[in-house]
C-alpha cells in the first residue's frame, strides 16, 4: 500500500502553502507541550520545498519550540496539581513523569539536552523540569541549544541534500513509514508496563 507517498505529497502541498510557517511556528510550540507530532516532519518538507528559506525554517522551529517549552515549563511549576496531573493519570502516563523525575535526579540539567535533541519526548521533560523547580535560566539555555542544534541540523541535512534526497525519500518513503509504523506499535507495547 502507497498510504505513506500520498501522506508524503500532502504535506510537500502544506509546505509550500502561505502560511507553512504559522503552522510550523503552532506545530513547534505544541509538541513541546502536549502534542505528539514531531517538528521535523513538517520542517524536512518545508526544507526541501524552499531551501533558501532552510535557516529562518530553523530558527523558527527553535524559537517556538523553547516558547513552548517555557510554557510547559509553567505549567509543571504552577499547575500540577489542579489540571498536569489529572490529565497525566487520565493518559496511564504517571509511570513516564516517574521515569523522569528519576533521571533530573541522576542526570540533572543534561536531561533537558537529552530530550531536546534526541526523539526522547521532550514535552515530559518540560513539564517535570517545571514540577521540579529546576532553574529556570538554565532551563531555556539548554532548551535552546538542544532543540538549535536538532532543528538546525534536520534543515542542513535537507538543504545540504536537496532534489537527490528528495528522489531517495520519495523512492523509499513507504517502506520508511511502514518500518517506522511497525517499531513505534513494538516500543509502545514493550514500554507501556
Amino acid at each position: 500500500m502507497k498510504i505513506f507517498s500520498r501522506l508524503y505529497q500532502l504535506v510537500m502541498k502544506w509546505a509550500m502553502h502561505r502560511h507553512a510557517p504559522v503552522y510550523l511556528s503552532l506545530n513547534s510550540f505544541a509538541e513541546s507541550i502536549f502534542w505528539p507530532v514531531p517538528v521535523d516532519v513538517m520542517l524536512a518538507p518545508m526544507t526541501l520545498a524552499k531551501p533558501k528559506s532552510a535557516w529562518f525554517y530553523a530558527g523558527l522551529a527553535t524559537v517556538f519550540s523553547v516558547l513552548g517549552a517555557c510554557f510547559g515549563y509553567l505549567l509543571g511549576y504552577a499547575l500540577w496539581d489542579p489540571i498536569v496531573q489529572p490529565f497525566i493519570a487520565s493518559m496511564g502516563y504517571e509511570g513516564k513523569i516517574d521515569i523522569a523525575e528519576a533521571w533530573f535526579a541522576e542526570w540533572g540539567i543534561w536531561v533537558i539536552f537529552i530530550a531536546s535533541f534526541t526523539p526522547i519526548p521532550y514535552k515530559v521533560f518540560t513539564v517535570t523540569a517545571g514540577l521540579l523547580s529546576m532553574a529556570f535560566l538554565p532551563f531555556i539555555l539548554v532548551s535552546l541549544v538542544g532543540r538549535g542544534l536538532r532543528f538546525f541540523l534536520v534543515s542542513g541535512l535537507m538543504k545540504w541534500g536537496g532534489v537527490k534526497m528528495e528522489a531517495k525519500l520519495i523512492r523509499y518513503i513507504d517502506l520508511i513509514g511502514w518500518v517506522s509504523l511497525i517499531v513505534a506499535v513494538i516500543a509502545y507495547l514493550l514500554l507501556r508496563n
